[in-house]
């Protein structure tokens, strides 16, 4: 199956494909440099502002709600266009968005909901950027190649995360949130520069619509759209392993979103710390996942990737639980919890990422990726809701010991479907 994706896969021009992910990952980098730093800004305006745990959810939840609208139909958009044109639109969509909160801000204090409204519109970029990026480097990689370059990838996105983490502690309390939000305008177009010297010529498999395609009415439009997103789900469904792997996803989704939201007030509140140290627990989170890439990119994980996904569910389980049974002078073992979760995180993510893209024929993987990350964006609403709602009652310490049983339970689970066991021997229904 892999040879006939070599032969369907396009032509990518003069320039080697390392040269072409090279600029766009490095595009990529700075990109997850400018957007963490602020990200960090927006979470420590809410956390200091309303110093609450809901509002940490319901920030989280206007950041995943419109991947679970929008995310099923954009993975089908980027199957009909250039790869080049929807990883530069999402860009310049998300750095218009930072522009106007900009401005908002240089006006006068920045309310809480238009920090919350922001995280929503910035989110429907993303939900085109990102089934955009994890299309494209099956697209121009040989496929013996995926899996360490998925680690390569978490790499990049990691390294962005930490060091952006690192720079807000010092620009937030010197410059604030406008200068955060210009930054993060200069680097999407800093990574619009990079994919158009890329010269990407991939993607796009339905773009070149004839004239009489573009006088069909608006109806005929949707009704081709949701035909061509269900043929996504079907040959999804196809590959019973990968189908196991993503609705056991949607359980680990479930119980770590709320867990993700609420790591500013294990620091802030449980521990007593300061905003630099829950920078410095976002560092030591994302230097765990740059390691974990790392060996993940010279190693490969298992034989046996789905073994990998459980091993990686398990040990974030553990760490999670550990964290949460930590008292209030347990600060510094909580950085080598947060470390251990990192560490985890790519050996759970890549090779669910290289089975898509080594098993998925290339025509359907912006579809495949597109209601992958829809489904998972479902679940984390669902969890961010019930921490929005129960989280100021329970406590942060305690919904991260019951996350962490919960994903180690999922771990036995998971490795006890067979599908799931056996998806490297091929699992075509």
């Amino acid at each position: 199956m892999a040879e006939s994706f070599d032969r369907d896969r396009p032509t990518v021009g003069s320039m080697s494909w390392v040269t072409k992910l090279a600029f766009v990952w490095g595009g990529e980098l700075v990109s997850v440099l400018t957007s963490s730093i602020l990200q960090m800004g927006f979470v420590w305006h809410i956390t200091l502002t309303t110093n609450s745990e809901s509002m940490l959810s319901l920030a989280s939840l206007a950041g995943f709600l419109p991947l679970a609208l929008f995310g099923m139909f954009a993975g089908t958009i980027v199957d009909r266009l250039p790869l080049k044109h929807t990883l530069i639109g999402a860009d310049l969509f998300i750095a218009a968005v930072s522009a106007v909160v900009a401005m908002v801000s240089l006006a006068g204090a920045l309310p809480v909901w238009v920090v919350m409204v922001a995280l929503f519109v910035r989110a429907i970029g993303s939900a085109f950027h990102t089934p955009a990026f994890q299309t494209l480097t099956p697209l121009v990689a040989p496929p013996e190649h995926l899996t360490r370059l998925a680690g390569v990838t978490q790499a990049v996105q990691s390294g962005g995360y930490i060091l952006g983490t690192a720079i807000a502690a010092v620009i937030y309390p010197l410059w604030g949130l406008t200068a955060m939000i210009a930054l993060d305008v200069a680097g999407a177009l800093f990574a619009t520069g990079a994919v158009l010297a890329a010269r990407l010529d991939v993607g796009g498999s339905s773009q070149s619509a004839s004239t009489a395609e573009r006088g069909i009415v608006l109806a005929d439009h949707v009704r081709a759209l949701v035909a061509e997103t269900a043929d996504g789900y079907r040959v999804l469904r196809g590959y019973r392993g990968l189908f196991a792997l993503l609705w056991c996803g949607f359980a680990f989704t479930l119980v770590f979103s709320p867990i993700s939201a609420l790591f500013p007030i294990m620091t802030l509140g449980h521990f007593g710390g300061t905003t630099g140290d829950a920078a410095t627990a976002e560092i030591l989170f994302s230097v765990g996942m740059i390691a974990g890439s790392a060996l993940l990119a010279s190693w490969g994980g298992f034989k046996n990737r789905a073994l990998t996904v459980v091993a990686a569910t398990a040990l974030y389980g553990a760490a999670t639980i550990g964290a949460g049974l930590l008292n209030n002078g347990g600060f510094t073992l909580f950085l080598v919890a947060s470390f251990l979760m990192g560490l985890s995180s790519p050996f759970y993510s890549g090779p669910q990422t290289a089975l898509m893209q080594e098993k998925i024929p290339p025509e359907y993987l912006g579809r495949v990726f597109g209601l992958y990350g829809a489904i998972m964006s479902w679940a984390m609403p669902l969890g961010l809701a019930g921490s929005s709602l129960f989280a100021d009652a329970v406590g942060a310490p305690a919904w991260f010991v019951g996350a962490g049983a919960a994903m180690v339970i999922l771990a036995v689970v998971t490795w006890a479907i067979p599908s799931i066991r056996h998806i490297e021997g091929g699992d075509l229904a």
